[in-house]
């Protein structure tokens, strides 16, 4: 088993990463189980797939196990659902002493998150993250959060987990497309932090997107967490570095709120973020033509939707409302050249419009 701390001194954890490791779950859990409520969070399909099963097996293991069925897709992660979900688990009997398990995707580990760090004022979770996406990135590194009409995890915080367990086998249920959109978030971590691991990448895309690899793809999996850990670990709330993993997000994430979320995958819209973020880097004078040539090379071979017409003031408009907006300013990640990366304040709008009309 591969093991990655998350150094955070008295909140370090470790990601633990394994073919296979769901089922090795209660055992690796047992020396946290103190007769706790355990509670699993997840939605209908993952709990037909492995939930089911999980809350068996540690339920035959000694564990005293509850199971909250959030709702499908991104409803998960709206306040109204969330007030119910408080009340179920009053009436299953928790309390401050209670583990909480996000078993499934960013979604999933968002709002599991952000009702593990909310009820009772904070309780410990565990994420078993059941999506490529959630592996390398959204379960690593505690941010939790809710949407609002106005964007996407607007509401939220920061609450680190107990421990990330990692089982890439996981992944040979997902669907085609989500293994697809998903690349783009590690290709992200090669674009921002590893020149090395982007041409892995790219010159093992076709085995990486098909799971013809395994061990490549454990490998590619643990590297990603390693950068992500590493970031987390030098900038655990977003005042600095941590803020270079937002490449593509500025313009990425108003594409989703623009199109909705089912419209446009959370890793396809970061994908068509990095392409606009890979002009204006060249537009600024600090990355080489052959560098974006080879980044708009890797994600062109990602069989991305077409994207629908749009006005790219609207998405203006969108992204003048993000979190990453200070002093009312745009911040974006810009990059130097391929694993180096910067964050500015001053791309002229027209330059952000002129981006967003090529793509």
């Amino acid at each position: 088993m591969q093991s990655i701390s998350v150094p955070l001194q008295n909140r370090s954890y470790p990601i633990w990463i394994e073919n296979g490791l769901l089922a090795k779950l209660p055992e690796l859990l047992k020396p946290m189980n103190q007769n706790q409520k355990w509670v699993i969070f997840s939605q209908n399909e993952i709990i037909s797939l492995y939930g089911n099963n999980l809350r068996e097996s540690l339920k035959s293991a000694g564990f005293q196990v509850e199971l909250v069925v959030l709702p499908d897709g991104e409803k998960a992660k709206s306040l109204s659902a969330l007030e119910g979900i408080f009340s179920q688990l009053m009436e299953m009997g928790c309390d401050r002493s209670s583990t909480f398990l996000a078993l499934g995707g960013g979604v999933v580990g968002d709002a599991a998150g952000f009702i593990a760090a909310t009820f009772m004022r904070g309780v410990d979770y565990i994420q078993i993250p059941t999506t490529l996406l959630a592996m390398v990135d959204s379960s690593i590194g505690g941010k939790t959060g809710v949407n609002l009409p106005a964007g996407k995890n607007l509401v939220g915080v920061i609450w680190q987990p107990k421990a990330v367990v990692i089982d890439p086998k996981l992944l040979e249920s997902l669907p085609e497309r989500e293994i697809s959109s998903a690349m783009g978030e590690v290709i992200k971590y090669g674009a921002i932090l590893d020149r090395d691991i982007f041409d892995l990448i790219s010159s093992n895309l076709e085995d990486l997107l098909k799971l013809a690899n395994p061990e490549l793809l454990t490998k590619v999996i643990g590297r990603c967490a390693k950068l992500k850990a590493d970031v987390v670990a030098e900038d655990e709330r977003e005042g600095g570095k941590r803020r270079i993993l937002n490449f593509g997000h500025t313009i990425g994430h108003a594409l989703e709120t623009n199109f909705g979320f089912d419209t446009l995958r959370h890793g396809e819209a970061i994908a068509y973020g990095m392409l606009a973020a890979g002009k204006l880097s060249i537009e600024d004078g600090r990355m080489k033509n052959e560098d974006f040539e080879l980044l708009e090379e890797i994600i062109g071979k990602l069989p991305l939707p077409v994207l629908p017409k749009f006005d790219p003031n609207d998405i203006l408009q969108i992204m003048q409302r993000d979190k990453k907006v200070r002093g009312r300013k745009i911040h974006f990640v810009l990059l130097e050249e391929l694993g180096k990366a910067v964050i500015v304040d001053d791309v002229a709008k027209r330059s952000i419009i002129n981006a967003m009309e090529g793509l």
